[in-house]
């Protein structure tokens, strides 16, 4: 039974990615660090909850995910008190109906922070990731902060480089096919998210990742900010900075593979600004 169970929500993959311009939901992605209330409040606000709606938190990216649920629980109570569900599919079966549909039929869902990595080991091509799509299509909020933004995209940074080996978060060179990607949840099939993004001075990261993608929009969130994405625009919140890079013109590389083009599209924005993306 669990076989079948997982080969109906795998073979629906194909159908929510041609619909996903179409989505009904929103995306609240957040850059890290503290979360006012305030932008707490305009996540729950962006979500239009009603009476006997509730919230899930995936906890999976969290090294420590109780003191992590416990931590966004007791802050989204102050602000709304209603039902939130912590859904550890890292300790549970990924094949549980009753929680695979009570993830699917959530109005808001928020991914923790931590490694990106370890949350795409959890849920990708299982039931899990079919289940945050379909809540997406149905008219869901989606949100995440730090790596809960990095898995928005469908091509993840994940914080590795390929040639520079030794970790930098920041990446201090800017060389051809550097920058590593794995497969992210896919909500975002041609737009790249970085996070923690002026803090951490991560514009080599971004624009390696514009290079290897140049078809592609590539937007970095600093901390304490995001971004509400409906359709194929993105308002910025939160009390910082989101940079937008695009369109490179002139890409090449020289016999060292030194990245270099002539110009790009360049973009920095505030709270209530809107910003082009492709969904």
């Amino acid at each position: 039974m669990k076989k079948i169970f997982l080969i109906f929500w795998l073979a629906s993959l194909s159908l929510l990615a041609v619909a996903q311009g179409n989505a009904k939901g929103k995306l609240f992605i957040i850059g890290g660090g503290d979360r006012s209330d305030a932008l707490m409040k305009e996540m729950l606000n962006s979500a239009s909850l009603k009476a006997n709606d509730y919230i899930i938190v995936l906890p999976m990216a969290s090294e420590v995910p109780d003191v992590g649920f416990g931590a966004i629980s007791a802050q989204l109570k102050r602000l709304d008190n209603r039902t939130i569900r912590n859904f550890n599919f890292s300790k549970h079966d990924v094949n549980d109906q009753k929680w695979v549909d009570s993830l699917s039929g959530a109005k808001l869902i928020y991914i923790l922070g931590g490694d990106q990595n370890r949350f795409m080991k959890s849920v990708l091509n299982t039931p899990v990731y079919a289940a945050i799509h379909k809540a997406y299509q149905n008219g869901a909020t989606i949100a995440g902060t730090s790596a809960g933004a990095a898995v928005m995209s469908k091509y993840m940074i994940t914080g590795k480089q390929l040639l520079d080996t030794v970790y930098k978060e920041t990446f201090n060179k800017l060389w051809d096919q550097n920058i590593e990607f794995s497969e992210g949840m896919g909500l975002l099939q041609n737009t790249i998210i970085d996070q923690h993004f002026l803090k951490r001075n991560r514009y080599n990261r971004l624009i390696s990742a514009l290079a290897a993608h140049p078809g592609l929009v590539c937007i970095g969130i600093d901390e304490s900010t995001a971004i509400i994405v409906h359709g194929h625009t993105a308002t910025v919140a939160g009390e910082s900075q989101v940079v937008r890079l695009a369109k490179p013109k002139a890409l090449k590389k020289t016999d060292k593979g030194l990245l270099k083009f002539k110009q790009a599209d360049f973009g920095i924005f505030t709270a209530g600004d809107v910003i082009d993306i492709t969904p």
